[in-house]
This record gives C-alpha cells, sequence and structure tokens, in this order.
C-alpha cells in the first residue's frame, strides 16, 4: 500500500529538497528526523507547551486500531518470524506499553491528525521501547533515537539542561515531518520506503532500489537488498502492529491505558530543582523525571522552559506553594540549593540557619556573588555547628 500525502507544507519545494540532500548527505548511522520548519532563530519548542492534557474521547487501543492500515503485511514470511519471537514474550510487550503510558495518546493523535497509517505511532517501540531516555551506543537519543549532528543540524537544541531529542513533542514532530516530506518528495508518497530511509540512510535506500530496478526487481521496500536492521525494521513495526489490533489471539494481555491525564502543567516564574519540587509536591523525584525527561540537570529554569509537568494529584497544592518566594519549602540538611532570582548568599544561610562563611567555604566562594540557576551545596547543620 502506497500512502500519498495531502500535507500542505510550509517550506518551498527547493527548501525541503535542500534539506533532505542535506541529511542524506550524512552517515547512515544518523537517524534523518529532522524538523523541516525549525531554525537556530526560532523559539525552543518543548513537549509540555502542546501536550494534550485534556482526556481524549475514546479507548486509546480502539483508536488506534482504527488508524491501522498495514494488515495485508501481516501475511508476509518476514512480519511472521516476529509475531512469533514477540508471542515467545509477551511479557516485554507489556512492559514496553506500560513505558509508553503517558505518551501513547498523544502520539496516536498526532499521527491520526496528519491521516498516516496508525503503525506509524508504533516507531518508539521498535526504535527505543518507548524510552524517552534511550540512549544507543552510537549516541542516539530520545523516543525517536535523534543523533547529536542530526539534532543540531536540525535546529532541536541541546543547551541549559535541556535536550530536545528527549522533547517528546519537539521529536515526534520533527519525525513525522520528516517522515511525511521525504515519501512526497523522493518515493511518490510511498511511507515504507521513508521509513526505510529513516533508518538506514536515504542514500542506503537509494542505491538499493536502483540495484533492483537493474536486475528487472520490483523496487519497494519488501523487495530491496538492505542491512539486516532495515529488513527487520517494518517487520518488527507490523508484528507489533498486528499484536497490538488482536491481542487475545497472540496470547498477549494488554494493560489499560487511561485516557484522562495523570499530570498537569505548573508555570515556573523561578528557577527551581525537581528535588526542590518533589518536596512540595510530596512525590519522588524520579516520578517528576519521568513527566519531564527533557530536563537534564534536574533542574527547571524560565530562561530555557515555561512549565513542568507534575502529578495532577499534586497540582493545587504545588501552585500554592510555588505562589511567594516565602512559601519555597527549605533543602535537607546536606542537600542542594538551587539560587532563585533575588537570593542572596546571607539570606540563603539566613533561611538554612548557617553562616555565610560556612556557605562560602563550602561551596568554594571567594566572595558573596551568585547567579541565578546555580546549585549550591548546602553544608550540614551540625558540621556548620561546629
Amino acid at each position: 500500500m502506497t500512502y500519498r500525502t495531502t500535507r500542505q507544507w510550509t517550506l518551498t519545494l527547493a527548501g525541503g529538497i535542500a534539506l533532505i540532500g542535506a541529511l542524506s548527505a550524512t552517515s547512515p548511522t544518523l537517524l534523518a528526523s529532522p524538523h523541516p520548519g525549525a531554525t537556530p532563530t526560532q523559539p525552543t519548542h518543548h513537549f509540555w507547551d502542546d501536550l494534550n492534557l485534556k482526556p481524549l474521547p475514546g479507548d486509546v487501543w480502539e483508536r488506534l486500531r482504527d488508524n491501522l492500515e498495514w494488515h495485508d503485511r501481516r501475511h508476509v514470511a518476514r512480519v511472521q518470524e516476529w509475531i512469533d519471537h514477540y508471542r515467545a514474550n509477551p511479557g516485554n510487550i507489556v512492559e514496553i506499553i506500560e513505558r509508553a503510558r503517558p505518551w501513547m495518546a498523544w502520539i496516536t493523535e498526532q499521527v491520526e491528525r496528519r491521516g498516516l497509517p496508525g503503525e506509524i505511532g508504533l516507531i518508539p517501540f521498535v526504535e527505543s521501547s518507548y524510552d524517552p531516555l534511550a540512549r544507543s551506543h552510537r549516541g542516539a537519543a530520545g523516543l525517536w533515537q535523534f543523533m547529536p549532528g542530526t539534532a543540531d543540524a536540525l535546529g532541536l537544541p541541546r543547551h541549559h539542561g535541556y535536550d530536545a531529542r528527549l522533547d517528546v513533542i519537539a521529536s515526534t514532530q520533527a519525525a513525522l515531518d520528516y517522515i511525511e516530506l521525504q515519501a512526497e518528495q523522493w518515493y511518490e508518497g510511498d511511507i515504507e520506503l521513508s521509513l526505510a530511509a529513516y533508518n538506514a540512510g536515504a542514500g542506503t535506500v537509494n542505491r538499493a532500489r536502483h540495484a533492483a530496478a537493474a536486475r528487472g526487481e520490483p523496487s519497494d521496500y519488501w523487495h530491496l537488498q538492505l542491512p539486516g536492521e532495515t529488513m527487520n525494521y517494518l517487520p518488527k513495526l507490523n508484528a507489533i502492529a498486528a499484536i497490538i489490533d488482536d491481542p487475545e489471539a497472540h496470547g498477549v494481555t494488554l494493560p489499560e491505558i487511561d485516557d484522562a491525564p495523570a499530570f498537569a502543567k505548573v508555570p515556573i516564574t523561578a528557577p527551581i530543582s525537581l528535588s526542590q519540587l518533589a518536596n512540595v509536591a510530596g512525590v519522588n523525584q524520579s516520578e517528576l523525571a519521568a513527566l519531564n525527561p527533557a530536563l537534564t540537570h534536574g533542574s527547571a529554569n524560565p530562561a530555557t522552559v515555561d512549565v513542568v509537568l507534575v502529578p495532577i494529584e499534586q497540582e493545587q497544592a504545588i501552585l500554592a506553594e510555588l505562589s511567594s518566594p516565602s512559601s519555597r519549602p527549605a533543602p535537607r540538611d546536606g542537600a542542594q540549593y538551587l539560587v532563585q532570582r533575588g537570593d542572596s548568599l546571607s539570606a540563603i544561610a539566613n533561611r538554612h540557619g548557617i553562616s555565610v562563611a560556612e556557605l562560602r567555604r563550602h561551596n568554594g566562594l571567594d566572595g558573596d556573588v551568585i547567579h541565578a540557576g546555580q546549585q549550591l551545596d548546602i553544608p550540614h547543620r551540625s558540621l556548620a555547628a561546629r
């Protein structure tokens, strides 16, 4: 089946081809997942800016099944081999789905909005086992496995404690944009060839197509001779789709995914660490880190992000606590403190019952100059009292 996109691109035709050409010139190990409209001068786009925090209508699984299109591929021998493989390890599928729980409904909705085959929303199963923090030995990161050089070229920044490759919304939009653009410009709307190029690089796929044509053979994905990983790429994707489409027939029990949001946005007006926020929320810091995978330094700064995601049941309490500087929680003994706007070394020392000299000595400071976003070690009170 060939998909023909009806998307109206914001780039000019020449600009789109130039972008694809630039990426195809990179190493095949770079996953080409650019955002065609992104430039280094544009404002950073964060996954929480667009995250739909309202309950989505209907059931996530039914919604996904309604959008699956490649049913005929499940009869291909290569797909059947992977169906058998996954059926022999049903726990793997369930484990990945549990990891996908916060993001699956949103990604499914984005794929649906574009009119793409629902199978596209399952690509993170193959790429990263749906782990936003996944990193390959080659240096790729995130759900869609962007390489650093690719991310830099595509305007997905890595700075100030923020890695856009781990930004679920930014990376998803980039991947879907490129898959569509590449299919439209090079493969006459053939999404399967575009996915093969996403995995192996366009140069590898195009050489395989030319070789097939020279042999008088079809040049669609299923007839090409490609590297082993790419030969298995779409079979894996279709096998997972088949199991999700009819889990009972494949001996798999899918966990329910609640459409209601498990998190809410909390605006950030001053730098704050996730450990401080966890203290306020009464939740584990690892839970907040899981909801905010792009915050690589464990802190949020309004210079980089506007909001963080928190468990929805703690939303009101956290908003109340963060509404005034006086309500900011003090770090525990021996903890770290993220300097806020308007803080002074003496005020921080007084807040924690220690001397300025002790705070300077503990952090190797020569004077009293500090800046917002700076991390200070707070000495244990018993040590400070000596």
